[in-house]
C-alpha cells in the first residue's frame, strides 16, 4: 500500500504542535512527509527542511509557492493533502487555497479565525467534494470511543447532565505573554481571534461533550474572563449547556489553573448510570452504576467495542496517550484520501474522523460563546449548520 503523500505548512524550527503532527503521521506508516512550508521566515523554512530530510526543492518559502509548485509536480509525484500547523489567523486562507488547487486539507483546530470564515470553508469543501479533517484530538482516544459506544448503545439509560473540565495553569503568570512564543499568539486577537481560552481548549471541551453523549449543544450562557491584567482575551471561563437531546451540562475551561497540566475530564450521567474519563489518565474508563460496584474498563480489553479496539495499537497494560489518539486521527484521514482516490464510499476506519462538521459547530460554539459573556442575556442559540448555508 502507498503511502499517502504530505505537505505541512507551519510547525518548523521553534514550533511545538508541528512535530507532534509528524510523529503522528509517521507512527502507522500510511502518511509520508515529502514537501513543506515550515516557516513565514525562508531562511528559516529552509533549514527546517533540511533538518526533517525535505530535499531542497521541495522545502519551500511560503505556502503559495509550496501549493503552486506541487500541484505542477506529476500525480504521482506531488504532494495529496496539507496538514495545517499555523496559528488561527492562517488557517482559512491556506486551507482555500489548498482545495482550490485540489489538494486534501488536515487543519489544527479552532478551522478559522471566526464563524464567518468557517461558513466559507465549508462552502469550499462541499464544492470541492475533497476530505477535510480537524485535529479533534481527543476523539481519537480508544476509552473516548469506548464512552461514546456505551451510550450510544443506551446503557446508561437517557442521558441527562454532561459534566466537562479542561484546566491547565500555563497563563497563570503575568509575562507569559511576553516570554512565551505559544502565549503570544493566543493572546492577540488578531493572530488567535476573538477568544484565548474557549477557542484554545474550550472548544476540545465542548467537541469531546457532544462526541461521547451523541447529543450537540444548541444553546449556553456562558462567562468569560481574562483574569490576569493587561490581557485582551479570555484565560478562563466557564458555559452552561442545553442539548438536542435533552440533557443539560456544565463546561469548564481555565489557562490559569495553577498547577494543573492538561488535566481534561468528562462525566456524564443517564438514568440508569454514569461514566467518566480522564485525558491523564486515558487507558481507564469509569461506569458508575447506583445498585452494583464501579466498574473500571481498560484499554486493550476483549470486552470493549470494535471502534475501541480497532483505536487501540498495544496489548493491554501497555499505555498508550496523546500520540497514538493523534494518529488515530491521521490514519483516518489517510483512509478517506485513498477512498477519494478510488472514488469509494471512506470505509469503516475514516467514519471516526473529525469533519468539516465538528469544525463548523466548533467556530460556532467559539463565537456564541463569547458573544454571550458580553451579554445581559442569559440563553443564547448555538447556529446550526442549516444556519451557515
Amino acid at each position: 500500500m502507498q503511502r499517502i503523500r504530505m505537505g505541512m505548512v507551519g510547525g518548523g524550527e521553534g514550533a511545538f504542535i508541528g512535530a507532534i503532527h509528524r510523529m503522528a503521521a509517521a507512527l502507522d506508516g500510511e502518511v509520508e512527509l515529502v514537501c513543506g512550508a515550515f516557516s513565514q521566515s525562508p531562511d528559516k523554512a529552509q533549514r527546517s527542511a533540511t533538518t526533517l530530510g525535505i530535499p531542497t526543492d521541495r522545502g519551500y518559502p511560503d505556502y503559495i509557492t509550496m501549493l503552486d509548485a506541487e500541484a505542477a509536480r506529476p500525480d504521482d509525484q506531488r504532494m495529496q493533502f496539507v496538514a495545517i500547523v499555523t496559528p488561527n489567523d492562517t488557517h482559512f486562507p491556506i486551507a482555500s487555497a489548498a482545495l482550490a488547487r485540489g489538494f486534501h486539507v488536515l487543519s489544527d483546530k479552532p478551522a478559522t479565525l471566526d464563524f464567518q470564515q468557517a461558513r466559507a470553508l465549508a462552502q469550499a469543501v462541499r464544492e470541492s467534494g475533497l476530505c477535510y479533517g480537524i485535529t479533534h484530538t481527543y476523539t481519537g482516544y480508544p476509552m473516548v470511543r469506548e464512552a461514546r459506544a456505551r451510550i450510544k448503545a443506551g446503557e446508561l439509560g437517557g442521558i441527562r447532565k454532561v459534566l466537562v473540565d479542561y484546566s491547565q495553569g500555563w497563563l497563570a503568570n503575568h509575562g507569559e505573554e511576553i516570554t512565551n512564543k505559544q502565549a503570544q499568539w493566543r493572546l492577540d486577537p488578531e493572530r488567535a481571534g476573538a477568544s484565548c481560552c474557549m477557542g484554545d481548549i474550550g472548544v476540545h471541551a465542548a467537541n469531546l461533550a457532544e462526541y461521547v453523549s451523541g447529543q450537540q449543544i444548541t444553546a449556553l450562557c456562558s462567562d468569560l474572563r481574562a483574569t490576569v491584567s493587561g490581557r485582551a482575551l479570555d484565560d478562563d471561563g466557564a458555559a452552561l449547556l442545553k442539548f438536542d437531546g435533552g440533557a443539560r451540562g456544565v463546561l469548564n475551561a481555565s489557562q490559569i489553573a495553577t498547577g494543573e497540566e492538561n488535566n481534561l475530564v468528562i462525566r456524564v450521567y443517564g438514568e440508569r448510570g454514569g461514566l467518566e474519563w480522564r485525558q491523564q489518565e486515558p487507558n481507564t474508563l469509569w461506569l458508575r452504576w447506583p445498585d452494583q460496584p464501579h466498574q473500571q474498563l481498560r484499554a486493550g480489553a476483549e470486552y470493549l467495542s470494535a471502534g475501541a479496539q480497532t483505536a487501540t495499537r498495544t496489548p493491554m497494560g501497555h499505555p498508550e496517550g496523546y500520540i497514538e489518539a493523534f494518529a488515530n486521527i491521521y490514519r483516518e484521514f489517510a483512509a478517506c484520501v485513498r477512498s477519494h482516490n478510488n472514488q469509494r464510499i471512506p470505509p469503516e476506519e475514516a467514519s471516526d474522523l473529525p469533519g468539516i462538521a465538528m469544525a463548523l459547530r466548533g467556530m460556532a460554539f467559539i463565537e456564541t460563546a463569547v458573544n454571550a459573556s458580553l451579554s445581559e442575556q442569559k440563553w443564547h442559540d448555538i447556529p446550526t449548520l442549516e444556519d451557515s448555508h
